[in-house]
């Protein structure tokens, strides 16, 4: 691929990466005018004679649009209604184009329609595939876990693999070792992982590089210098799309590996599941990881959640049951449980829901400073925020959430308080300062508002310079402990959407600042990052998610009640390994744990019709 392809696949990234839920309020707000127009063009083709029926209908292709744009499909809806849209809609007759289509049940755009049919039938044509007698007999001990167990046996046997599981279950532990006997057993293997976000690429190079140090995997010898050199990369760059989103590679030029692993599969949107799935050669497995429990696709559809839960796809999907990081009886995992368990009815008493909470997981308490050197066990605390906060009230909270950044700011000014060491006990400080930052992070739903993610990295931002520096100059862009979040994709640096890095003194020329990546062992020159970076105390939930961290603070304040959802509740909290802190509006918590996201869709229904259950 020439550099012209390369810059049309980074702004296909970017944009599918800059999406989400924080902005989908100004989404939606410009998405109701565009709506209108296209309601009313339609409509006007229609020639109705009562002005009350044309309105009507116009309600109705806009409650479609809508639907689509909060993630669904397709729209549930009587036949009777439908009929009166006329020549617009077409009853599954092919004979014709229409904007819209009913298959009996459900109203879609033709397009979100075609979408589906064609995922529906690239899954058919995987599971059609005769199944493989590979013999692993000899790996019996590389795993443990029944259900790991299991996984090995289902993507030893079939084309199609869906591994899914909630925080440490150990999935990519398991594909590691899944991966590595399919290399073993096959000569000459081609592999290619991927993942929907360059982030997630990242992270997932990093699991597996650590899951590839197992003592156990290289006295069998099953790790090779080619399983080590495969390299992650983002969906949109493995299939070539370019600014338009068509996929170089597809149907008809397919793409050239033998097994193709993604992670964070319940990213996948439809559009970009179908042009995975109609990329996989015949002949190829296609392994999909993710857990369905965290936040859906930020484009139409929930492609994940939807085929794990087919009948007929059973045989092809491990469910990972035992997590290595929480366990039920600890606060965060009794947490995690009870998210789950909250019933979804539309009817339910807040204030039961939020006493239940409190006895069964935790009571409300003063947030304090916790040591994590002298913690044992994972811990939960809460406070809530009050209704009209004042400027004081803000204040003592932001400075609540400072706390979490105590020895993150000890290490800095151990860093700073040095002149002239040697590089080896420089590199030293610097690396305590890394485990300093990655051991906290605050975590929002939005951008904006009081608790915005905005706001907080400004307030914080001063803070932290007025203890290290002595001063809080905003005008000053450059220091010592500056975490930074790049907001878009730079391969000509090497730097991806979602990558975080940290402020140093130059190496060479302590007078200027150069920028650590630890995620990709790289030093950026601070003056050649782009300008749309971020400081980064505080990041959005959905920009976390697959990142890990000792302790984590979780702030949902008032205002965003619309976009709270159990989804983004759990994906935040299961973004901590002992410690969350929770900053919470009674009123947001109990929404989030009681609004479930399901979308519609008939894809299920599609791949139920297409596919025949096997035997497990």
């Amino acid at each position: 691929m020439d550099n012209r392809e390369y810059n049309s696949v980074d702004i296909c990234v970017n944009k599918f990466e800059d999406n989400s839920v924080g902005k989908l309020l100004d989404k939606l707000e410009k998405y109701e005018e565009w709506m209108v127009l296209w309601s009313e063009y339609l409509t006007d083709t229609l020639a109705f004679t009562a002005v009350s029926e044309k309105a009507n209908m116009q309600e109705v292709i806009q409650n479609i649009l809508l639907s689509n744009a909060q993630g669904n499909s397709c729209l549930s809806i009587n036949r009777a209604t439908v009929e009166r849209l006329r020549s617009l809609v077409a009853f599954g007759d092919k004979s014709h184009t229409c904007p819209f289509i009913y298959d009996g049940k459900r109203v879609y755009l033709y397009r979100y329609y075609a979408l589906e049919q064609r995922l529906a039938t690239q899954v058919k044509r995987l599971t059609e595939q005769p199944s493989i007698n590979l013999d692993i007999s000899a790996y019996k001990d590389l795993l443990v876990d029944e259900y790991q167990q299991l996984a090995l046996k289902m993507v030893a046997k079939h084309y199609l693999g869906i591994i899914t599981g909630g925080p440490g279950t150990g999935k990519t532990y398991t594909l590691a070792r899944i991966i590595a006997v399919l290399n073993k057993e096959t000569p000459d293997l081609r592999i290619a992982m991927a993942a929907p976000t360059g982030k997630a690429a990242q992270r997932m190079q990093e699991a597996l590089q650590s899951a590839f140090q197992d003592k156990l995997l290289n006295d069998k010898g099953l790790v090779t210098p080619a399983l080590q050199m495969v390299q992650p990369v983002t969906l949109h760059r493995l299939l070539a799309m370019g600014n338009r989103g068509i996929a170089k590679f597809n149907l008809k030029q397919p793409l050239p590996f033998d097994v193709i692993v993604v992670d964070e599969a319940s990213m996948l949107d439809l559009n970009l599941a179908t042009a995975l799935f109609e990329a996989v050669a015949d002949g190829a497995k296609l392994i999909l990881l993710g857990d369905a429990n965290q936040l859906a696709s930020v484009g139409v559809g929930s492609v994940l959640a939807d085929l794990q839960q087919i009948e007929a796809l059973q045989a092809y999907r491990t469910h990972l049951v035992h997590s290595r990081r929480f366990n039920d009886d600890a606060q965060i995992g009794k947490m995690a449980k009870f998210i789950q368990q909250v019933s979804t009815s539309t009817s339910f008493d807040h204030e039961q829901l939020l006493k239940r909470f409190n006895e069964e997981v935790v009571r409300v308490s003063h947030i304090e400073y916790i040591d994590l050197n002298t913690i044992v066990e994972d811990h939960l605390q809460l406070t809530y925020l009050p209704k009209k906060i004042t400027e004081a009230e803000l204040e003592k909270n932001l400075d609540q959430l400072c706390l979490g950044y105590t020895d993150y700011i000890k290490a800095v000014k151990a860093y700073n308080s040095v002149e002239g060491e040697e590089e080896s006990d420089l590199a030293l400080l610097r690396q305590k300062v890394l485990d300093c930052f990655n051991d906290y992070r605050i975590l929002t739903a939005m951008n904006v508002g009081v608790f915005g993610v905005n706001r907080m990295n400004q307030y914080i931002e001063q803070q932290f310079k007025q203890e290290v520096l002595g001063y809080s100059k905003r005008e000053i862009d450059w220091y010592v402990g500056r975490p930074v979040m790049v907001m878009e994709n730079d391969y000509q640096l090497g730097i991806s959407n979602g990558d975080i890095g940290i402020c140093f003194r130059h190496r060479q020329d302590h007078k200027q600042y150069e920028v650590f990546f630890p995620s990709l062992n790289k030093w950026v020159v601070a003056t050649r990052l782009p300008q749309t970076i971020h400081t980064a105390f505080a990041m959005t939930i959905h920009k976390s998610q697959g990142s890990e961290f000792e302790h984590v603070a979780v702030v949902l304040e008032e205002s965003p009640q619309r976009l709270l959802s159990r989804e983004l509740l759990y994906t935040a909290i299961t973004r901590a390994k002992r410690v969350v802190s929770l900053f919470v509006d009674p009123q947001s918590l109990t929404t989030a744990l009681s609004v479930k996201t399901v979308r519609q869709s008939g894809l299920c229904s599609k791949i139920d019709s297409f596919v025949k259950a096997v035997d497990v």
